[in-house]
């Protein structure tokens, strides 16, 4: 794994795109994308970036969403379709002509854009504590979590411009690492975790950062209408101990690609909602036979 680095593409009135690429890079192999989750970096993905078998199978490439680590925009506001464009356009800047995207919760919407703005691009799509529709009663219903009462205090609470010295709450920092993580987090990942958070997250632009990304997560579009039209082959990783999107709705949805080649929904016992940091023996494992397959 490099350094995580930013590299400039055009979109929203020019960006710099954070992202991490593992080294050296082969071009003889498939690259895998991989699209970090809410609030994180492309530090979420390390143990991937330590997986030998997956570093034999395709190139590394963790690219960090508008709102998220380094990425920073020339324009203030964004959506998850522009950092699905942004993505592609890291592809473009690399040479990489066609790719594999793994993503993480909001990672895997992102994902699911992806493919459906350049299915030429995309090869397959691996979906990770994820789910296709927004905010809804429907999702509720199926037992996800309540999005919306989730995120409105934080974004009541960040309404107002903050000095230079503000940094992201840490009490926000543990909320999120509760939903992705569990309740039983170990001192040193919550440790580094704040550090990383606190590191991105400062001053007033990092407080409009953060309220936007959470914005766009509880204001977001559903996909439901769309999943019809991706082309491509989906596997659907999700973990029993999720606490944020369910089991159940991850069944119901993965019915709904139903234009795939193929669509796999794969249960992971215990697993969390950031799956990949949770059990990513089972993820690398699955995406390297998925990668295998459709390559």
């Amino acid at each position: 794994m490099s350094a995580a680095r930013t590299i400039t593409v055009p979109h929203l009135g020019s960006s710099h795109i954070g992202y991490a690429l593992s080294e050296p890079f082969d071009e003889t192999l498939p690259t895998l994308v991989m699209v970090n989750s809410f609030t994180t970096s492309t530090d979420l993905y390390v143990p991937q970036f330590h997986d030998e078998e997956l570093g034999r199978t395709a190139n590394l490439l963790a690219v960090e969403p508008y709102g998220h680590g380094s990425t920073r925009a020339g324009y203030a506001d964004f959506t998850y379709w522009d950092s699905a464009a942004a993505a592609l356009q890291v592809l473009d800047a690399l040479g990489i002509e066609r790719a594999f995207v793994l993503g993480t919760s909001q990672g895997g919407w992102i994902a699911a854009r992806m493919a459906l703005l350049a299915p030429d691009v995309v090869q397959g799509i691996v979906l990770l504590g994820t789910s296709m529709d927004f905010e809804s009663p429907r999702s509720r219903e199926l037992g996800c979590w309540d999005g919306i009462a989730f995120l409105s205090p934080a974004i009541e609470a960040l309404a107002e411009p903050v000095g230079d010295g503000w940094v992201i709450p840490v009490e926000l920092v543990d909320a999120v690492l509760a939903e992705g993580l569990g309740a039983e987090v170990d001192e040193e990942t919550r440790s580094f975790w704040h550090t990383v958070h606190q590191q991105n997250y400062t001053g007033d632009a990092g407080r409009r950062r953060l309220r936007t990304s959470s914005i766009n997560l509880r204001d977001r579009d559903g996909l439901h209408g769309r999943l019809d039209e991706i082309r491509c082959p989906v596997l659907w990783l999700h973990g029993t101990a999720d606490p944020v999107y369910s089991v159940p709705n991850a069944q119901d949805e993965i019915g709904r690609f139903t234009r795939s080649p193929h669509a796999e929904l794969r249960i992971v016992e215990g697993g969390q909602h950031f799956l990949s940091a949770s059990h990513p023996e089972v993820v690398d494992a699955a995406t390297v036979e998925f990668i295998g397959r459709w390559v």
